[in-house]
């Protein structure tokens, strides 16, 4: 009965920044897709000439597109520990990449960090996760030990092949905790899963928050053959390259819309919020397209951190709707938290976007926006690059062995002209908060001990 209470008490504060989509509708479903490595200029809606992409394009035209979303970093990992946890994924534990293998790791989520999970359970919510977990390999930090009731998924980075689902050979395939080894190409399974959780949800008398998160279109670029050779057949004068991410897009996308349309068939597409967003921007070499940004993954200029974003919710969000509002990953937590009407008692670093969702400034307009990532191997030795937004102007540092470079984003927003030389005062003002943030991140331990078959002799 307290439950029940405490989401009609949600819903009554919603309503007062939304009309009502019906009558009697509470707490809304939500829905979260995450994909994995989409180019900022590879959906239609965002610009793609080549490609074709009606389901993800839906989210944008019957909702709110973002033009200046940005991801918590250029890699999987840390973003996705931004959205979980609501916060820089530095201050969590996650500043790079969570590998196979500890030596090669470079991240370990903080066990006392509440989750969008966690809030949603004690918020009145059924969770589950559908797809890439990627934010931890043994066992305490596997999703159903971080807030989530169901999972059906994958708990590791990529997978080397999308049929065999294993990567270095392991089988990271988990039904809840269950070892599983099911048959098919990784985006049919996910979608299947989705749209089957969907389903089995609207028997239950509590809403749903469903992370969908799939793999695609990240490495190895393997499309369905037949999807392929549409692919060839549609798009004749693309190359071999692009036509073979086109066509794990399109593929993506098509799942999509079959999960969107099972929101329709159960009758609970109007009272679902649906967001739509990637971990980082499109991979270059394997023919990922940002949209005429600067360079892609792993980078910290734009191409490397800037995403395709679209919020939708009937009757609630203006269809239509475009923003050029600057929000980062870590935000869709406390707007998700607001939207269901459970109450944040703990501190974080986004910001909730929904005064955005209702046509409003967002609260904080002129916050630094930073992005943080810590790597090993040959090209990073363990250490930092980083980036700091303010207003018009952005410093980087895209190498941990080059010197810092400032951008205005206004005047050059594709960062041809570095202006470090020229605004000694903006670049050493942008260098001071970024080194503070620097320091916030440093007192966080990021790994467990690495063992010591590993360490130097």
């Amino acid at each position: 009965m307290m439950s029940k209470m405490l989401r009609i008490a949600g819903a009554i504060g919603m309503l007062l920044l939304f009309p009502a989509a019906s009558e009697g509708s509470e707490q809304p479903n939500i829905l979260v897709i995450m994909v994995d490595d989409l180019g900022y200029g590879d959906l239609s809606s965002y610009g793609a000439t080549d490609l074709s992409t009606p389901a993800i394009d839906s989210i944008a035209t019957d909702g709110i597109k973002f033009t200046n979303f940005y991801a918590n970093c250029p890699v999987c990992s840390p973003s996705r520990a931004s959205f979980i946890s609501g916060c820089y994924p530095e201050l969590v534990g996650v500043p790079g990449v969570i590998r196979t293998y500890p030596e090669n790791s470079w991240g370990y989520l903080n066990k006392d960090v509440i989750t969008i999970a966690d809030k949603m359970q004690k918020g009145g919510y059924q969770t589950a996760l559908i797809g890439k977990w990627h934010l931890g390999l043994t066992e305490e930090n596997w999703p159903t030990n971080r807030g989530f009731d169901y999972f059906h998924g994958w708990l590791g980075d990529m997978m080397d092949d999308y049929y065999k689902h294993e990567r270095h050979g392991i089988n990271y395939m988990r039904l809840n905790q269950q070892q599983i080894t099911p048959s098919g190409h990784a985006t049919d399974l996910f979608t299947q899963w989705a749209c089957q959780y969907i389903k089995s949800a609207k028997a239950s008398d509590k809403p749903f928050f469903l992370f969908l998160s799939y793999n695609a279109p990240h490495t190895p670029i393997q499309p369905p053959e037949e999807w392929l050779a549409a692919t060839r057949k549609k798009y004749p004068g693309v190359s071999d390259r692009r036509a073979r991410l086109i066509a794990l897009i399109e593929h993506m996308d098509n799942g999509i819309g079959k999960v969107l349309d099972k929101l329709d068939d159960t009758q609970q597409v109007n009272d679902t919020l649906v967001i739509f967003t990637s971990d980082n921007g499109g991979q270059i070499n394997v023919g990922g397209d940002n949209g005429g940004l600067r360079d892609g993954k792993q980078s910290m200029y734009e191409g490397g951190l800037r995403i395709s974003t679209a919020i939708k919710w009937p009757g609630r969000v203006k269809a239509g709707t475009v923003t050029k509002e600057r929000a980062l990953t870590m935000d869709l937590y406390p707007t998700i938290c607001e939207i269901a009407g459970v109450p944040l008692r703990h501190e974080i670093d986004g910001v909730s976007l929904v005064p955005i969702l209702s046509g409003e400034a967002l609260d904080k307009p002129d916050r630094p926006l930073f992005f943080h990532r810590r790597e090993g191997n040959q090209r990073y030795q363990g250490l930092i690059t980083n980036a700091v937004i303010q207003g018009d102007w952005k410093l980087l540092r895209n190498s941990p062995f080059s010197p810092l470079e400032l951008y205005n984003l206004k005047s050059d927003p594709f960062e041809q002209e570095n202006l470090a030389k020229q605004h000694p005062a903006i670049f050493n003002e942008l260098a001071r908060i970024l080194r503070i943030q620097l320091q916030r991140g440093g007192a966080v331990p990021w790994q467990p001990p690495i063992r010591k078959d590993v360490m130097p002799r």
